[in-house]
Order: C-alpha cells, then sequence, then structure tokens
C-alpha cells in the first residue's frame, strides 16, 4: 500500500483545483467522467480536495499540533502520509484494538485511544508488548478502568501503561442544564485532581496527558442552511460554552500537574480548532472530518471544507416518468434519527429523496426536475453525513487527481478490520 501524495508542494495549482468543487457541473462530472470504467458503488478522494483541506486545518491551528482523529478517516494510507505532514502529529483511535494495528503496522508511532477500553485481549496484549505500551496511550476517567487493566495484567506482571485523564467538556449551563455529550463524569478541577492524585500513586501507570473534547462546539453546526433561529441560538450557545471551559479546563490542568508531568492536553474537534487552539492549557487539538469532509460539516460559519470524500451509485430502473432509483444508498450516520443522518444527494442538481422511503438499504427512489432525465447506468452522486463513517460500506478509495483516477486506497474494511 502506497500513501497518496499530500505533499504541500502537490498543490501548486490549488486556485484551479478550487475551481472545481466550487463549480459544481464541473467537479462532480469530472469525477463521473474519471470513474466511468468503475463499478458502482465507488468512492472517491479527491486529491486536491484533500490536500486543501489538510492545509485549511493547520492553518486554522494557527501552530498548534493536530492529532488526527483517525475513526473519521478509517483509511490508513491516509494516517500514515498525514503524519509526515507538518502541522499533524499523532493519532486519536477510537478503539485499542485499533491503535495496536496502526502502531504494530508502523503507521503511527504515537495513538492515543479516545475512549476507554475493556477490550481485555487488546490489553493483554498492551501491557506484554513493550514497544507497544511506549507508543499506545489508554483513556482513564475512574478507578474502575485502572481495576479493569491490573485485573486483566497485575502491575509486577505487564508493562507500565500510559493513560490518559479525561476530563469532561460539557457545560453545566443556568436553566438549560447539561448541554454536550456525556463522557467522563470529572467535571470540575477539584475531581480531576483526586483522580490524577490516585493515578499518580498507584504501581503500573503513568499519567501522561489530559483530554477534554467540546462536542457542543465542536460537533454542532452554528448556520445551518435553512435554521436562522437554530443558527443563532447555537453560536449564542457557544459564545457562553466556550469561555466557561477555557477557565475550568485550565484550572483543572494545572491542578492534575501538580500530581504529573503532562506530555500533552488534547482539546477540540474540526469545529473548534481556532477556539480550542487559543486555549493557553492546551497543547494539540484533535481533528479528522474536516479532511474528508462529509456534510455534517457545510453549516458552519467559521470555515467552508471542500467536498473530499464522495460515492456515487448507479440508476437501476425508472419507477414513473417522474422518479428514478438508485441501487443501494442506506448508507445512514450514526447519531439522532433524522434527514441529517441520510446522505445527501450532490449530483445531479435538481433530485431529492422521498420522505417515505429515503435511503434505502438495496434501493433509494428519486424524483426532482433532473429525475426524469436519468436512465438506466446512469451515475448519482452523493455525501455521507459523517467523514469516516462511509469507509465502512467501501473496501476502497479511488484516488482522483485532476481528471483521471491515479490509484486507490483500501479502506480499514478492505484491510479486512472491523473495530466497532
Amino acid at each position: 500500500m502506497t500513501a497518496p501524495d499530500l505533499d504541500l508542494g502537490a498543490g501548486a495549482h490549488d486556485g484551479a483545483e478550487a475551481a472545481t468543487w466550487t463549480d459544481p457541473p464541473r467537479h462532480w462530472q469530472g469525477l463521473t467522467v474519471a470513474t466511468a470504467h468503475l463499478d458502482a458503488p465507488v468512492a472517491t478522494l479527491h486529491l486536491g480536495a484533500l490536500r486543501h483541506n489538510v492545509r485549511d486545518l493547520v492553518r486554522r491551528a494557527g501552530g498548534t499540533p493536530i492529532r488526527v482523529a483517525s475513526k473519521s478517516l478509517r483509511v490508513r494510507g491516509v494516517v500514515e502520509a498525514l503524519q509526515r505532514m507538518p502541522g499533524y502529529r499523532g493519532v486519536l483511535a477510537y478503539t485499542l484494538g485499533e491503535a495496536l494495528w496502526l502502531v504494530g503496522a508502523g503507521s503511527v508511532d504515537d495513538a492515543v485511544v479516545g475512549y476507554p477500553t475493556a477490550d481485555r485481549g487488546g490489553i493483554r496484549r498492551l501491557g506484554t508488548d513493550p514497544d507497544a505500551a511506549a507508543k499506545v496511550t489508554l483513556m482513564i476517567d475512574s478507578v474502575d478502568q485502572l481495576d479493569l487493566v491490573d485485573a486483566v495484567l497485575p502491575p509486577g506482571r505487564r508493562e507500565v501503561v500510559r493513560v490518559c485523564l479525561e476530563l469532561d467538556g460539557s457545560w453545566r449551563a443556568p436553566v438549560l442544564g447539561h448541554v454536550g455529550v456525556r463522557r467522563s463524569p470529572v467535571h470540575d478541577p477539584a475531581t480531576a485532581g483526586r483522580l490524577a492524585a490516585v493515578i499518580a500513586s498507584r504501581a503500573g501507570f503513568r499519567l501522561v496527558g489530559v483530554m477534554a473534547y467540546e462536542a457542543q462546539i465542536a460537533g454542532i453546526a452554528d448556520r445551518p442552511a435553512g435554521h436562522p433561529v437554530t443558527g443563532a441560538a447555537t453560536r449564542w450557545m457557544k459564545s457562553r460554552s466556550m469561555p466557561e471551559l477555557v477557565d475550568r479546563r485550565g484550572r483543572a490542568v494545572a491542578v492534575v500537574r501538580e500530581h504529573a508531568e503532562l506530555e500533552f492536553v488534547n482539546g477540540g474537534g474540526t469545529g473548534s480548532i481556532e477556539a480550542t487552539a487559543a486555549d493557553p492549557s492546551v497543547t494539540e487539538v484533535a481533528a479528522g472530518s474536516g479532511l474528508f469532509a462529509g456534510h455534517f460539516f457545510d453549516g458552519y460559519a467559521a470555515f467552508t471544507p471542500a467536498p473530499a470524500a464522495a460515492f456515487a451509485l448507479d440508476v437501476v430502473r425508472s419507477p414513473s416518468p417522474d422518479h428514478a432509483t438508485l441501487l443501494g444508498g442506506g448508507w445512514v450516520a450514526s447519531g439522532p434519527p433524522g434527514a441529517d443522518r441520510l446522505p445527501r444527494i450532490a449530483w445531479p442538481d435538481g433530485l431529492r429523496m422521498l420522505p417515505r422511503e429515503a435511503a434505502g438499504e438495496v434501493q433509494t427512489p428519486m424524483t426532482g426536475p433532473a429525475a426524469g432525465r436519468l436512465r438506466a447506468g446512469d451515475r448519482v452522486w452523493l455525501r455521507h453525513a459523517k467523514s469516516g463513517e462511509l469507509s465502512e460500506h467501501v473496501a476502497e478509495f479511488a484516488l482522483v487527481d485532476g481528471d483521471r483516477v491515479v490509484g486507490e486506497l483500501p479502506t480499514y474494511r478492505g484491510e479486512g478490520k472491523a473495530f466497532l
């Protein structure tokens, strides 16, 4: 497997590349021509768009290193390529199994597991592999998780395990209550200090980092198309939540540093890079979704990613003069059920799904002004809502540079891996 060329110098013609995705007929018709020899479903990575996103995240981070959130990619070749790029350092993995695989394959040498693990087999592998133990960091937010590690392999029978303490990044707002996701129970600096003290005094563990993910800021669009009131309310929420977190995170990190010499303090995501990087307590930001740019990230006020990842399906029937039907299409994103979790039709213009059928596992009927012009074998381009989840449905991405396919890269699925 060869990683794609993401060198900044490869984007010398970025102005021309940018014109493709800002000109939908040119961009999507170009992808159609480039991939005409490939059978559907075909997933593509437009390298010009990907290079643009790679550089734009670095620009937004303003010198703060970016740890790649690998679940938002799930393509090992891209993960490897990013590790060679200025501004990127390390991986935020989503399972211990994934982290061990990436480290064991030589793809990365610094993997933080973004969520606590109960993978006993993985813990055993970590504890008995000195190289993995030096490169993989587990996420911890309670003593129970330390007990689980010790139950698998006690300190005297394993390597020292690196751990990161997760601080709850949600906002406990007046009137609104809990705003954000339900992650760590460690919310205030005092609780963080007590847990840090326990870890520091416990044999077989080394506290090396702190993470706080502000999902209510990074993961919610603040300028959604057609919903100005929702957007205004979200921007108000973010303007109140971020200052609170900066203050609380700073105090928590200071308390934790009384017990451990931290290597990193991680925060943020694609949607909050500027605000998170401006926090003086943060030493690195996490990002991944903005690289492939699922359509979830179309509705942000501060940035506009290029649609690097997309997929095409074939029209196979026309049930009426006003309808056309795709084979497949039900690649619905995780999270609260809603229309925003469906794939979004990108091209041709003038198509929409049917409310009573939407995107189906085996077929997706469409209507609209363009539907009657489609014939069997025509291609329709779609974008997945969440960036990395598209990789769970295809074995490889076709790499498109300019107007031609220049190679392909397997997804995790294509390499026979399914971590969660």
